[in-house]
C-alpha cells in the first residue's frame, strides 16, 4: 500500500496564492463623511446660550426692581396747617403708575419672546425694551414731581392749593430707573439674538388648514354588559352591529 503525502508549501507559494484571492472577499474600504456634515445633533452656539441667560436675568430683575419700587417711598414733605406742620409721603404709585404697569407688561413680554417666532419675537422684543424705556422716563421725571404731595396736603388741610414745605426726595425713583434700564437691555439683546433661541415647542399646534388626524373608531359594546349598551344607545350607535 503506497501512501501519498502532500508536499509543503513554501512561503512564496503562500503569498503568491493570498495575492491571486479575488478583491470580493477583501473587506469594504469606509468612505470618510462629506465635508462639512455636522458629526453629531446641533446645539444652541455658546453666545446664543449666553446671551439668552442674560436677558432672562436682566429681565426679571429689571421688573422686579421696578415693581419694589413702585410700592416704596418717594417723597416726603410737610403740610402747613395753623396749629404746626403734618408730615406727609407720597409712594412711586401715587406719583406715577407708569413704572409698576410697564413693568408687569414687560415681564410679560420677557415671557412671550420663547412662544412667539420670527416676526412675532422682533415684535415682541421691541415691546419689551419700549417697556424699560418708559419706566426709565417715568421714574426720572417723578423724582422731582411735587403734585402728588401737594394733593395729599390738601386734602389733610382741607383746602386746595396748599404749599408743602421741606420736600425730600429718596432713591426708589432712581431703582425703577434701574430696572427700566435692565428691562431695556433685555430687550436689546432679544433683538440682536433672540433670532438664535430655542421657542417653545410646536407639538400641540395645528396643522395649516386646521386639519386634524383621523379619529379613532369606538370600540365595539361589550353585549355582555347592560351598561355598555345603553352608552352605545346614548351614543345613537347601533350596538348590534
Amino acid at each position: 500500500m503506497v501512501r501519498v503525502s502532500a508536499a509543503p508549501q513554501t512561503p512564496a507559494a503562500t503569498e503568491s496564492s493570498d495575492a491571486t484571492e479575488s478583491p470580493d472577499t477583501a473587506p469594504p474600504a469606509e468612505t470618510a463623511p462629506p465635508a462639512g456634515t455636522p458629526s453629531g445633533p446641533a446645539r444652541p452656539a455658546g453666545g446664543a446660550r449666553r446671551s439668552l441667560a442674560l436677558a432672562l436675568l436682566t429681565g426679571a430683575a429689571g421688573a422686579g426692581l421696578a415693581l419694589l419700587a413702585s410700592g416704596r417711598t418717594w417723597a416726603r414733605g410737610s403740610a402747613v396747617l395753623a396749629q404746626g406742620e403734618l408730615p406727609r409721603t407720597v409712594t412711586g404709585a401715587d406719583v406715577t403708575g407708569v413704572p409698576g404697569a410697564l413693568a408687569v407688561v414687560g415681564l410679560a413680554a420677557l415671557v412671550a419672546v420663547f412662544a412667539v417666532r420670527r416676526a412675532g419675537r422682533i415684535a415682541v422684543a421691541t415691546l419689551l425694551a419700549l417697556s424699560g424705556t418708559g419706566i426709565v422716563v417715568a421714574a426720572v421725571l417723578g423724582n422731582s414731581d411735587t403734585s402728588a404731595l401737594r394733593e395729599k396736603a390738601a386734602t389733610a388741610v382741607g383746602l386746595t392749593g396748599a404749599d408743602v414745605h421741606h420736600v425730600t426726595h429718596t432713591g426708589w425713583p432712581w431703582v425703577a430707573a434701574a430696572g427700566g434700564l435692565l428691562l431695556l437691555v433685555a430687550g436689546v439683546l432679544a433683538l440682536v439674538f433672540g433670532r438664535r433661541w430655542p421657542a417653545m415647542s410646536g407639538r400641540y399646534e395645528r396643522t395649516p388648514g386646521g386639519a386634524r388626524g383621523p379619529r379613532r373608531a369606538p370600540a365595539a359594546p361589550d353585549l355582555d354588559r347592560p351598561e355598555e349598551i345603553w352608552k352605545s344607545l346614548d351614543r345613537g350607535e347601533d350596538p348590534t352591529r
